[in-house]
């Protein structure tokens, strides 16, 4: 229809209108495996800045998907496994992810969905994973109702990546992921409307140790914005 929305295939053209460093990043104490604990298991309503992306590219009922917001304990400070999805796919090709993925017939849970997805995936196994809550679900634009399940992740694993589905994992540190002056705002006019989005450009290493920029943007980045203010 006329009316929804640009599919964006690349967001780095998408003009960046701001950034939120008006916003305080969270102090180290909050980010430690303990203080995530603690947060997780204190039932005090929040609100999430995100709900989705906007509306539909699709006119269907979402489909129920889990991802895994998986927080490794590092000795040098807590970070975020994430994937970058291989160019062929039909959804979300080359973007920056969560493991995870639609829920199945005998997922008796988001949790279940999310430590199957995650273990498919990138052969994360469950053994290192201590699930710690969720997040509200998050529509995306391409009909999926997601529920990012947070999880603690205890070093010593070894990853198997789904070469059909993932192209690669890598760490983020949690702390640049919570400075929301790190938080780019994109906008996006069209028919007299808007489509905005946040990115968090992450400078990092490929496999083979050379620098390369890791563009986080999208639901991933609303999803780990969300978990900002969960935590604050």
């Amino acid at each position: 229809m006329a009316d929804r929305p640009p599919r964006i295939f690349d967001p780095h053209q998408v003009p960046v209108v701001g950034t939120d460093d008006h916003l305080p990043a969270l102090p180290q104490e909050r980010l430690t495996p303990q203080s995530l604990r603690e947060r997780f298991a204190d039932p005090r309503e929040w609100t999430p800045e995100f709900t989705g992306d906007g509306r539909l590219i699709r006119d269907v009922e979402p489909t129920d998907a889990s991802v895994l917001i998986p927080v490794v304990a590092r000795d040098d400070g807590p970070r975020i496994l994430l994937t970058r999805r291989t160019a062929h796919l039909r959804d979300h090709a080359g973007q920056i992810s969560f493991p995870g993925g639609r829920a199945e017939a005998h997922d008796d849970s988001a949790v279940h969905t999310a430590l199957r997805e995650t273990e498919e995936e990138v052969g994360l196994s469950r053994e290192h994973v201590q699930v710690l809550g969720q997040l509200n679900p998050y529509t995306t634009v391409t009909s999926y109702r997601v529920t990012p399940v947070v999880a603690l992740v205890r070093p010593g694993f070894t990853l198997a990546l789904d070469a059909f589905e993932v192209e690669e994992a890598f760490e983020v540190p949690l702390s640049f992921l919570m400075t929301p002056a790190h938080h780019r705002r994109h906008a996006l006019q069209w028919q007299g409307g808007l489509r905005q989005f946040l990115s968090m450009p992450w400078q990092g290493h490929d496999p083979l140790g050379q620098p390369r920029e890791y563009f986080i943007w999208g639901a991933t980045a609303a999803m780990l914005r969300n978990l900002y203010w969960f935590l604050r």
